[in-house]
């Protein structure tokens, strides 16, 4: 019993820690501002350096799509394709798991002759 549902276990517990972690330091910190990695690296680039964020270039031209209409259709079709590839990866480890269910492998008396 406690086999068939492991992984469901195991995902149960993950959700359970990511839930103690926020609320954790969610408590430590009541008035903290949280800011991407972007932003904290950026501004701490600017202060080493001395030079203002306004000047940094990216190696890299970035591409801004035309509308925020494009945007959230482009976000929605990687929600979707990260959906679609999960879907597949989960279905195929569970089409092995019913594949080895079903073939047993044929035990033979041992016959030393």
């Amino acid at each position: 019993m406690l086999r068939r549902f492991r992984l469901e276990a195991i995902a149960g517990v993950a959700v359970l820690g990511f839930i103690a972690l926020f609320l954790a330091t969610t408590v430590m910190v009541p008035s903290a501002e949280f800011a991407g990695s972007d932003t904290v690296g950026s501004a701490r680039i600017s202060e080493i350096t001395g030079i203002p964020e306004d000047e940094f270039q990216p190696l890299v031209p970035q591409w801004a799509p035309p509308s925020g209409e494009v945007e959230s259709a482009l976000f929605a079709l990687q929600a979707a394709v990260g959906g679609i590839v999960l879907g597949y990866v989960f279905g195929t480890w569970q089409a092995q798991r019913r594949m080895e269910k079903r073939i047993q492998p044929v035990s033979t008396p041992d016959t030393d002759v």
